[in-house]
């Protein structure tokens, strides 16, 4: 490979726009650069327009065709933030444990329902888990299809008082969308019948 020339190397922490083969004119920060495969890593301003927010975009140099350096950086850029990997551990473990469950339920033939009021329930209260088609929330109340408020099983109690509420929390919030999935299913034939005619 040749000795890299002029521009060839960016900096972190300069701005630069580049012009992609689509015309596609992007304008951002240099977050990283990798020379070997020429792959520009860029924080660009937000898509959605939230002023906190930073859109990162990956940028193949090989399907660019100009570079310009609208702001150059010579400074050595701040120290990377320290990482926490026994939390980044146990982040990864529990995204497994979530998709181990839900491909249980799955598997074992949970209806679409448990498998949302699992996820409902889940958001809130971590220690639930499927023992076959039963849900058992903190190993005191057990949930058994079809899921809804009276099925809910445990001892009478503040927990047993606290699920039920999910439970019914989780109906109500669903009836309430249906009444708006079904108007965008409505608009959605309509555009689908517009399109073949």
């Amino acid at each position: 490979m040749a000795a890299p020339g002029p521009g060839e190397y960016f900096n972190v922490g300069s701005h630069v726009s580049c012009l992609t083969c689509l015309g596609q004119r992007l304008r951002g920060e240099v977050v990283a650069f990798d020379y070997p495969s020429k792959m520009l890593t860029l924080k660009c301003a937000p898509s959605s327009g939230k002023p906190n927010l930073s859109d990162v975009v990956l940028v193949n140099l090989a399907y660019v065709s100009e570079v310009d350096i609208i702001n150059d950086r010579a400074e050595t850029p701040p120290p990377l933030a320290s990482l926490n990997f026994n939390k980044l551990a146990t982040r990864a473990r529990e995204e497994k444990e979530d998709k181990l469950s839900l491909a249980y339920a799955v598997s074992a033939g949970v209806s679409v329902d448990g498998q949302q009021l699992f996820q409902t329930i889940h958001k809130t209260i971590k220690e639930c888990k499927w023992q076959e088609k039963n849900i058992i929330v903190m190993d005191d109340v057990v949930i058994n299809p079809p899921y809804q408020a009276d099925n809910c099983k445990g001892k009478e109690g503040s927990a047993l008082s606290h699920v039920r509420k999910i439970v019914e929390k989780h109906f109500r919030d669903m009836e309430s969308q249906k009444p708006l999935q079904h108007s965008q299913q409505a608009q959605q034939t309509q555009k689908d019948s517009a399109v073949s005619s």
